[in-house]
């Protein structure tokens, strides 16, 4: 089994403020895995030790089996305040970080022609993605035009189009209405069966998925496996840890790991 993630002993602290004890997490390619726990227990502090831009004290964090010290294309991030650019397009907000790894200021400039026939692609490759998080009707929206939850889409489908070995969604739908964040619930959903169709044909399974939610009836709903991560445990003034490690018991038959 290959795995997407593993965190072996991983420990973090801030001076005398011990956030993370002892985390041992392994995510298989193809899971999708919910972390849920109480207010202060290091949620956002471990995401961002995954993402690299906080790396861990103690022992390391690998994606892919590369260790990670820095923010990378391994892993990419969706956080519940989008970012997206209000002068760009939906098409155009998806496709800039394609732009901005494969290009420079001066080979855009010196090299036009070539420049000219990768940004055709990009845009191609960005309608791809707001199809997969059905947006192929907002393309050339720009985000004053699009509701909440569909900048929210057009967020994922930025972070998506990258391709990271495995995406963070930290907290996605938490400012959204009911009705919205459903359909969005539902869109994660539609990326659970792509999994398994591509696990059934023997193909990678395209999304590794570590989502953060306060919800638990999401957690159960979105995921095929929940984590719960606490500081109220024996060693608990050492920081947190996962208490809690199990199969979602509505996926428990189906899941791809």
């Amino acid at each position: 089994m290959t795995y997407a993630l593993q965190m072996t002993d991983v420990s973090h602290w801030f001076g005398d403020n011990k956030v993370l004890n002892n985390i041992n997490l392994k995510i298989a390619d193809g899971q999708i895995v919910a972390v849920v726990g109480p207010s202060g227990c290091g949620k956002s502090t471990l995401l961002r030790a995954i993402l690299g831009t906080h790396p861990p004290n103690a022992d390391t964090i690998l994606a892919d089996g590369v260790p990670i010290t820095a923010p990378s294309r391994s892993v990419g991030i969706v956080y519940q305040h989008y970012t997206l650019f209000d002068f760009l397009t939906a098409q155009e907000n998806v496709a800039l970080g394609l732009k901005l790894d494969q290009t420079s200021m001066p080979s855009r400039v010196f090299q036009y022609p070539k420049w000219r026939a990768l940004r055709a692609e990009h845009l191609k490759q960005a309608d791809e993605f707001l199809e997969k998080v059905g947006l192929e009707d907002a393309i050339g929206r720009y985000p004053s035009e699009l509701s909440g939850g569909m900048r929210q889409r057009v967020a994922i489908a930025q972070a998506m189009i990258m391709q990271p070995k495995i995406l963070l969604l930290d907290e996605p739908f938490g400012a959204l209405d009911e009705s919205t964040r459903t359909e969005l619930q539902m869109m994660l959903l539609t990326f659970y069966q792509e999994n398994l169709k591509a696990k059934s044909e023997g193909r990678d399974q395209p999304y590794t998925i570590l989502i953060v939610t306060h919800e638990l009836n999401e957690a159960l709903y979105v995921s095929d496996r929940v984590i719960g991560l606490s500081q109220y445990h024996q060693d608990g003034k050492n920081g947190a840890t996962i208490v809690y490690d199990r199969p979602c018991p509505c996926l428990l038959y189906t899941s791809p790991s």
